[in-house]
């Protein structure tokens, strides 16, 4: 009866179910042949097609939050054939993700961010003496673009606007903290009270800063 011991037993056992439900989960066989040719499924291949078809079916079996990683866009160089092949390679299967949960009654509930921690230069990269990276794009946080749907997201507009050749924001900037507060806003938190102390102040998930942005509200 010690509470410890009773604890363990219930991870060991939830460790069991999540193992025993899991091939049946990535069996992306038994999806109808027309769904894998949406999203452009091959079979026996990994890739991100079939992760975001798997995504699809790990959120509607309840899995609250479902992290897909494609990390290949990191364009210092041969940004000619890279990017066109990451572009083709995205566009196909994650617009057959949110039009597939829009049909299943599930994209209401459930918001999908599509981002990254940076955006790239709009001017090309030649660091000196490398001649490899003429055709490339550095790293550039100060102004990109992100993509937000359903899960309580007013779709079709488009918030904010950067310079004229994307260097810098000039309208409606959205900072990290902003987004998390939005974001937060939405799972139905107060990012304004996931607060703790500590080392003599107050923190928080967005820190010292973060404001809902209402226009991004459904």
């Amino acid at each position: 009866g010690d509470p410890e011991v009773q604890t363990r037993i219930a991870q060991y056992e939830l460790a069991f179910r999540m193992q025993q439900s899991a091939p049946e989960l990535a069996d992306l066989s038994s999806e109808p042949e027309s769904v894998r040719a949406r999203y452009g499924v091959e079979p026996g291949k990994v890739s991100f097609a079939n992760n975001c078809l798997l995504a699809r079916r790990l959120v509607e079996r309840g899995v609250r939050f479902v992290n897909i990683i494609h990390a290949s866009w990191d364009h210092h160089s041969s940004i000619d054939t890279e990017l066109p092949w990451n572009t083709r390679m995205a566009d196909q299967p994650i617009a057959a993700l949110i039009r597939d949960l829009k049909q299943r009654g599930l994209l209401d509930e459930t918001m999908v961010v599509w981002g990254s921690e940076f955006g790239r230069t709009p001017l090309g990269e030649n660091r000196k003496g490398d001649n490899s990276n003429v055709t490339g794009r550095d790293h550039h946080p100060y102004a990109f673009s992100m993509f937000l749907a359903g899960g309580g997201i007013k779709g079709g507009q488009v918030y904010g606007e950067s310079d004229e050749i994307g260097w810098g924001v000039v309208k409606d900037p959205v900072p990290p903290a902003d987004l998390h507060a939005t974001m937060l806003h939405l799972f139905g938190l107060d990012h304004l009270k996931l607060t703790h102390r500590f080392q003599g102040r107050d923190f928080r998930l967005t820190d010292v800063a973060g404001n809902v942005i209402p226009q991004l509200l459904a």
